[in-house]
């Protein structure tokens, strides 16, 4: 016979459960996800207090030296293995160990697209002790050139698909930085050859005493571009919306990365049968809207979609860990112990936060829109930009809620709920996102000015239905006795600017508004979006498959808004 304080016991137990998951519903999600982020801390912290530091690289040679003919990149069909990978970036690091006059802790620039080449020579240059800078092989021209001098490379590295962005560059690239391409020859006077030389070159590997990283500050990459690494990888040279569950169920493919209009892509294609067949059980990513989440669900079965948010530089990050459909993380009060954070208000007008009358920002109540902001401390730094100081201090704010503290300003309005789920909600200042890119609206302005009709140009980016981020639109002063020449403007922007910064939206005003601070004022304009209905100026719209800017009519802006219009 029981006891008689078990039924009792029993009874107290299943009440404090259901008073869990009436109060408290997310409480394990909760604990399990915080004890796995303090696991890694504590990980990290040892190795901090022995003095080691684990990268990628290390990570990938011990896997290869644990599991050699495991396959670790898979492109287009082929399969090359952790040896493989290891073998050949060897290769690499004796070819700029003899040829390259690199020494531990140079900076090289590499301009590759999805190829394995790119793994190799990064690892390569990794075991030489080099930091590499991935540059974003969209970006050209003076973007691209900016982007090679901010981190001063010895040497710059371009695949051979991308001679032609080379070329552009070149008669203005730095003459103290070595340019070595992916190809056997070079029509490039001074320009030197890298495959013919990986072909003879030694497998033997490198010191592992000449990589860099002595500490967790040491620089190992500077990034561009976003990306991720892991596991064995399925690698191809362009995303296809129409072969990619084939892949998946081809290369029996279990987690996939994802950006917001990749999952409106693949909701785009014809219906087709078995598209539940396949082994994928995650998609990791961000930026994906709640209507597109769902039917991405309902479409291709139990996939669980893990909505993050961070950025690199960033010393702030959130994971939807619970599956919360719309929702990029979860808070809580021991979340905010160890990465505190904030939503503030922000004047839209003056662009910047508000500032109460004792010169305090004020934070927002739940439900509300803020500016996210991130405590900066010894535990969560903030490093900053390579190249730029006046960047760095920008992102900084100062003297937020108290005398002395300092926060990390994110540039993103977000919005906390009731139940602590965090949502996205826009960005602010001079990027926005499109085609799942950051663009930034000053290097589109600059390239649009240097016509010689344009006196002036702002950049930003309107909401068009049915379409993740925004589109980029650019509101135009024109200099005096001159007039708009579109064949001349559809030439610029294409010859200077990657596909996704194009302006699809061009607005030609008399004058330019500006804010009591003396910027652009971006935020009515934004408002108004590209109505020709709404908006007297004369406006034109990017007609890709024309390839040219046309008459923004009122039937081709219906044409846009249902779709028949691509964008």
């Amino acid at each position: 016979m029981l006891p008689s304080w078990v039924p009792g016991a029993a009874a107290g137990l299943v009440s404090l459960h259901l008073l869990q998951k009436l109060l408290f519903p997310y409480f394990w999600d909760d604990l399990r996800y915080l004890l796995k982020v303090l696991m890694y801390g504590l990980r990290v912290e040892m190795y901090r207090l022995q003095g080691k530091v684990v990268t990628v690289l290390d990570k990938f040679v011990k896997l290869a030296e644990k599991q050699p003919h495991k396959p670790f990149l898979i492109y287009e069909g082929k399969v090359h293995t952790y040896q493989d990978v290891d073998r050949r970036s060897n290769r690499v690091a004796q070819v700029f160990l003899r040829h390259g006059a690199l020494k531990k802790g140079d900076t090289v620039a590499l301009l590759m697209g999805n190829e394995p080449d790119f793994i190799h020579v990064w690892f390569g240059l990794a075991k030489l002790g080099c930091v590499v800078a991935f540059l974003n092989f969209n970006v050209r021209s003076r973007s691209l050139l900016h982007c090679v001098s901010s981190c001063e490379p010895k040497i710059l590295v371009v695949g051979a698909d991308l001679l032609g962005t080379l070329e552009e560059i070149l008669p203005n690239l730095q003459k103290d930085v070595s340019v070595w391409i992916m190809t056997k020859d070079s029509r490039f006077p001074s320009v030197h050859t890298l495959l013919d030389k990986i072909e003879t070159a030694s497998e033997d590997p490198v010191p592992v005493n000449q990589r860099s990283a002595n500490n967790l500050k040491s620089s190992v990459l500077y990034i561009f571009t976003s990306g991720t690494t892991g596991a064995t990888c399925v690698l191809k040279k362009k995303f296809s919306a129409s072969q990619f569950w084939n892949d998946c169920k081809k290369y029996n493919v279990t987690v996939i990365q994802y950006i917001g209009e990749l999952c409106r892509y693949l909701c785009s294609q014809p219906l087709k049968e078995g598209e539940k067949n396949h082994k994928v059980r995650l998609a990791v990513g961000n930026g994906v809207r709640n209507d597109v989440w769902r039917e991405f669900l309902n479409r291709f079965g139990a996939v669980k979609i893990c909505e993050f948010y961070g950025a690199t530089e960033g010393n702030i990050c959130f994971m939807n860990h619970t599956g919360k459909i719309g929702s990029v993380g979860r808070t809580n009060f021991f979340y905010k112990l160890f990465f505190p954070f904030d939503l503030i208000k922000y004047d839209f007008q003056k662009d910047e936060p508000i500032r109460n009358k004792y010169g305090w920002c004020e934070k927002v109540k739940k439900g509300e829109v803020g500016l996210l902001i991130s405590k900066v401390n010894a535990k969560n730094p903030f490093f900053g930009y390579a190249g730029n100081k006046r960047h760095t201090e920008k992102k900084l704010l100062c003297e937020v809620f108290k005398k002395g503290d300092l926060y990390f300003n994110t540039g993103d309005l977000m919005v906390q709920d009731h139940e602590n789920f965090l949502y996205f909600w826009d960005r602010i200042g001079d990027t926005f996102r499109w085609k799942g890119e950051n663009v930034a609206t000053t290097e589109v302005s600059d390239v649009i000015v240097m016509l010689d009709f344009i006196q002036e140009a702002n950049v930003y980016g309107v909401s068009v239905p049915d379409h993740e981020g925004k589109a980029g639109m650019a509101s135009l002063i024109l200099k005096q006795s001159t007039s708009l020449d579109l064949e001349q403007m559809y030439k610029q922007v294409v010859t200077y600017l990657p596909s996704y910064a194009c302006p699809l939206f061009l607005r030609v005003q008399e004058k330019m508004e500006m804010t009591g601070t003396f910027k652009q004022q971006k935020f009515r304009l934004v408002d108004e979006g590209f109505n020709p209905s709404t908006i007297t100026d004369p406006l034109y719209f990017l007609d890709s498959s024309k390839k040219a800017y046309v008459l923004l009519t009122k039937e081709v802006h219906e044409m846009i808004l249902s779709g028949k219009m691509k964008l």
